[in-house]
């Protein structure tokens, strides 16, 4: 059963989930070799599946990039309009990359966690096992080229070598723990003199191969002999400044209504000299540093959650499929929470309750409690064994769930629909309250 618990981070790092937050987790690299573990990522993407997205898929940009000498070459030069009936300017030409390929370019697909099926899943998994946002990326190179200069990324990476083989240099970072308006570019010439001193890892990633990089290391990497693949998922840690943010956002709100803090300056003042408003400027620090003495960590807890969540994607869900079942429920339909899906219940002072789902706010009459609170901590219950309700209660609640995408019927068709069924099935019940989306 251990096996079992956070299984896309185990298959980056071949370790239990807790040594690798000890050691590693924003701490210092880790390079985990295919021949330890039996890795291939092939199953998320391998070299057919990228001539597919870049020749059949009406790829559009920023999905795709490309990279010459460490520039990024400029999208005109790869894109056109997709002829007669897609007049669309921006989709890729796959003729244009097969020319830049061969003259060396480096191909990178992005938002693949958007786009290919497994990726989808896998990014959505490693999330919920890291408890911060994930994207995914391809990076393709030609043998035996660079594709970007030494730099650092402002996000954690996993880097999953899919095939060929890639020579990788890595250097302690000059700034740690860049946030995410602390690019690189601002630090150019530091990066470069950095790039020339000893590396941390130097060492040849091979099919299988994974490396993880905490945000702020440097990192150039360089294929060997053969076309070279891999993909670099990005973790957009949750970071104390993160908090921080939330807890000014919070403080701008409530100090806001502090009518002395909404005060004009003096007619006619000169901002040019400090000494005209060092009072003002002493007030307003000493007022807001009261305004933060008031701030409830609770309150800016849920700020960082509700912002957090909502960079998170659940499980996809199929319109016509889930909308079909939603209108032909049964006692003995079963009901499975949506994989993914973050929720929590909160408990109200109007005789409602909340349910947070992902990005979006819920509110249900109170005595549907029981039974969402039941379906939460199991995650899947048929309908007729939603406690604390009559059949038709049940129905109604088990629609609106279906509908509102809180929960799934597995393996649901379109073709399952009733010929005469509506597709929403009413909400005129006594627990068909509106839903309110807050975020």
């Amino acid at each position: 059963m251990e096996q079992q618990l956070r299984p896309a981070l185990r298959r980056c790092t071949n370790m239990a989930p807790e040594l690798f937050g000890a050691r590693y987790w924003a701490r210092r690299p880790l390079l985990t070799r295919a021949e330890d573990t039996g890795n291939s990522f092939t199953d998320l993407l391998d070299l057919p599946a990228v001539d597919e997205l870049l020749s059949r898929r009406g790829l559009r940009t920023p999905f795709l990039r490309i990279a010459k000498d460490g520039a990024v070459v400029d999208a005109k030069r790869f894109t056109t309009s997709g002829g007669a009936g897609a007049e669309i300017a921006d989709q890729v030409s796959s003729d244009a990359v097969l020319r830049l390929f061969a003259d060396g370019s480096t191909v990178v697909l992005q938002g693949l966690h958007r786009l290919w099926p497994p990726l989808i899943e896998f990014a959505d998994q490693l999330a919920a096992d890291l408890g911060h946002p994930t994207q995914v990326n391809a990076y393709i190179t030609p043998p035996s080229s660079r594709g970007f200069s030494p730099h650092y990324d402002v996000h954690d990476v996993f880097v999953l070598q899919v095939a060929g083989e890639k020579h990788w240099t890595i250097h302690e970072p000059v700034l740690p723990d860049p946030l995410r308006t602390q690019v690189w570019t601002d630090r150019s010439a530091e990066v470069a003199a950095a790039a020339e001193g000893e590396p941390v890892i130097d060492a040849v990633l091979r099919p299988g191969d994974a490396l993880y990089l905490p945000r702020g290391y440097l990192h150039s990497a360089k294929a060997l002999g053969a076309i070279s693949a891999h993909l670099t998922v990005g973790i957009h840690s949750v970071t104390r400044w993160a908090a921080a943010e939330s807890v000014l956002d919070l403080v701008r709100t409530l100090a806001a209504e502090d009518r002395s803090l909404r005060g004009s300056l003096p007619l006619g003042i000169d901002l040019a000299d400090p000494d005209a408003v060092a009072d003002d400027v002493a007030a307003v620090v000493d007022g807001l540093r009261e305004w933060l003495d008031r701030v409830d960590p609770a309150e800016v807890a849920d700020r960082l959650r509700a912002r957090t969540w909502a960079q998170v994607r659940p499980e996809p869900v199929a319109p016509l499929a889930q909308s079909a079942a939603a209108a032909a429920l049964t006692p003995d339909t079963v009901l499975r929470l949506r994989a993914r899906l973050r929720a929590t219940l909160r408990d109200g002072d109007d005789g409602r309750i909340t349910l947070l789902a992902g990005r979006r706010t819920h509110t249900f009459p109170a005595d549907v409690r029981p039974a969402l609170a039941e379906l939460l901590a199991v995650g899947e219950l048929k309908v007729g064994d939603l406690p604390g309700l009559v059949p038709a209660e049940r129905i109604t609640l088990a629609r609106r769930l279906v509908t509102d995408a809180i929960a799934t019927v597995p393996d649901a068709t379109a073709a399952d629909a009733p010929a005469s069924a509506s597709p929403a099935g009413g909400h005129d019940g006594a627990h068909g309250g509106a839903t309110g989306e807050h975020r």
